[in-house]
């Protein structure tokens, strides 16, 4: 696929969600089947541009191209700002969200809050376009506010004609948060009216559900979130079933051992191995939800504190299920809060 000047894999992209969409895991999406992945929310506000945290985020070090960085605020100003911070350091392109639902983002009239105030989202597009020029600008919306201020098709008319060159809606409103289904005929009229490539979001969890969404939105590119979580490998699923109309055989437990335990690998070099084991565990839990065991087997994993102590714990468990020549068999992901949810 062409995507803003530069040639991918495929149309399947890895939705931002925080905590989550770090380096370890967009490269390990992009290595299994993904064709771009972007990074979690970078602040706008430019006094923690020096945290470890925000460094983190924005790190694309090694990362196949292109390195999608995505900001969110609401001030014009440090919106461009923060752009031109993170081109400088190497982001290609630069993603403005405005699709978030969690409250402590949009009480400061970030992420979906923004969609209230339709000027303002011009002015922040403006802002952002005018001060990366020669960086392709992406955004990232919900279908609006709630089921009475249904304004995507206002939003993309002014993403257009800030220079704004992609447009990702996920088919919810912000009031729905991640309940109901997904409004996929909003999107289809969207796409039906853009000028831009339109990426279709929300609820894109198999290949089945790949097809359908593209048949019905007519959409350029599929953006998958938490189905992904502890399934990285549903990308590769959907590329094949997407060429061939046929589906890959699940995972087997030994593949999946292996995959996550080399994802454990790069958790422990990126963030040391402290707080890399704080942050396995929640990866742990996706890539063993729905497994004979795995109930008694979190509790236990979610009680050490030590790098070895946890490759152990995994390595026992799966060597388990692996002599009852298990396959993976995953639920939908259960989560509560904005660390794991999409942009």
């Amino acid at each position: 696929m062409r995507y803003l000047g530069f040639s991918l894999r495929n149309n399947l992209f890895v939705a931002p969600m925080a905590g989550v969409t770090d380096r370890p895991f967009r490269q390990l999406c992009k290595k299994m089947g993904a064709g771009l992945a972007v990074s979690e929310m970078v602040t706008s506000n430019s006094l923690l541009y020096g945290s470890a945290k925000t460094r983190r985020r924005a790190d694309h070090d090694g990362e196949a191209a292109p390195a999608t960085v995505q900001i969110a605020g609401s001030v014009p100003e440090t919106m461009a700002e923060a752009a031109r911070h993170n081109v400088d350091r190497g982001a290609q392109i630069i993603d403005i969200n405005m699709g978030c639902p969690a409250r402590k983002i949009c009480r400061v009239m970030a992420g979906s809050a923004l969609l209230r105030d339709e000027p303002l989202v011009g002015r922040i597009l403006a802002a952002v376009v005018e001060a990366v020029p020669g960086t392709p600008v992406s955004l990232k919306i919900r279908t609006g506010w709630d089921q009475a201020h249904r304004n995507a098709p206002a939003i993309l008319k002014i993403a257009e004609q800030s220079g704004v060159r992609a447009l990702t809606v996920h088919g919810r409103t912000r009031a729905c948060g991640y309940a109901g289904q997904a409004e996929y005929e909003t999107i289809a009229a969207l796409k039906a009216e853009a000028r831009i490539p339109v990426i279709a979001n929300g609820d894109i969890d198999s290949p089945e559900k790949a097809r359908q969404v593209l048949d019905a939105t007519g959409a350029d590119a599929l953006m998958i979130g938490r189905a992904a979580q502890g399934r990285p490998w549903l990308f590769r699923e959907i590329e094949h079933y997407l060429a061939t109309g046929a589906r890959l055989p699940p995972p087997r437990v030994d593949e999946i051992h292996r995959v996550l335990r080399a994802h454990l690998e790069d958790l422990y070099a990126f963030y040391g191995l402290d707080t890399g084991v704080r942050v396995a565990r929640k990866h742990i839990s996706w890539y063993t939800r729905g497994l004979a065991g795995s109930a008694a087997f979190r509790q236990h994993m979610n009680r050490l504190s030590g790098a070895a102590e946890q490759r152990q714990a995994v390595d026992v468990f799966f060597l388990g299920l692996a002599e009852k020549n298990e396959r993976l068999n995953y639920g939908p992901a259960d989560n509560n809060d904005i660390d794991g949810l999409a942009a």
